[in-house]
This record gives C-alpha cells, structure tokens and sequence, in this order.
C-alpha cells in the first residue's frame, strides 16, 4: 500500500467528520477490525464509518456495517459517544451496540478508497483478553479500559481520551 498517511489525510483528514460504530457481541467476544493506518502501524476498532448525508444513524451503521463484514444488523442501545482528534483525523463518534439479522461473516472494503488502496486487514471476534493484549496505540481509546463484555454496555455518556488537540 502506497502512501496511505496521504490516502487518509486526502480522504477522511483535515475536517470534523461524523462516525457511527458498532459493537456486536456474540459467545462473549466483540467484532473487531484492524486497520492499516501507515506501513509500521495497525489500529482496531469496532465496524463503523462516517456518516452520508441524507442518510439516518441507523441507515449509516447498518450500510456501514455490511460493507465491512458482510453482516446485516440491527442498531440496538446507544452506548456513548467519544472524540477522536489525532491529526489528521478528527471525529465525533456515536457508539451503538448491535445485534445480528443475518449474513456470513467477510471481510469487506470501503468504497470510498480503490480496491488496491484498502485500509482494512483484518476482521475477527475477541474476546477482551485479546483486546486487552493490543497496545494502546493500536486500538481505539474506547477499548482501552474495559475488563468484559459489560463494560461496553454499562458506559454511557460523552468520553475524551486525553486527545491531542491542534492549537
């Protein structure tokens, strides 16, 4: 993958972006995918992607969460919301737990980069041993603390995790 800090600042940097992210939980494990953020670095984090306008919080998730899994769900609980401000990147992002309808799981694409500039590598179920194993730079700030599956579900509100902030 050529130039992917270019291919993130020119397509999800430099502007406020609204996100939607979902946490399926089955057999006590959570969905997590893996990003590639730059040659030397990965980043995981729950389905999920900016929102289309237009387009409703249950729309957005449910679109995104098919293109990326291949799963069809439906948006369950509002769970929080967190700021992610790491520049170039900068999102307010409302977190939904969601329960499965259907489909075969499969990792997808984003279509808003070329088949051959894909961010996403990896789609798997984790228990929160495993989660908890990711160094914190490679997860998202959501995840950082939680010690079961109840966590996600019992934390509510607006979280900042010690975000970097442009001055």
């Amino acid at each position: 993958m050529e130039h992917i800090e270019t291919q993130i600042q020119d397509k999800f940097g430099g502007r406020l972006r609204t996100r939607v992210n979902g946490v399926l939980i089955e057999n006590d494990k959570i969905l997590m995918i893996k990003h590639r953020m730059s040659s030397s670095r990965v980043f995981w984090n729950v389905p999920g992607g900016g929102m289309e306008f237009g387009s409703s919080i249950t729309m957005n998730l449910e679109r995104e969460f098919l293109e990326e899994t291949g799963l069809e769900v439906e948006t369950g609980e509002f769970l929080g919301v967190t700021e992610f401000l790491e520049p170039p990147l900068h999102a307010v992002e409302l977190y939904f737990e969601v329960k499965l309808k259907k489909g075969r799981l499969a990792l997808g694409t984003d279509p808003e980069l070329e088949g051959h500039q894909q961010l996403l590598e990896e789609l798997k179920f984790m228990d929160i041993k495993e989660i908890q194993a990711i160094p914190r730079a490679e997860k998202h700030q959501y995840f950082w603390n939680i010690n079961s599956t109840k966590d996600v579900r019992i934390w509510k509100g607006y979280f900042n995790f010690e975000n970097k902030c442009i001055k």
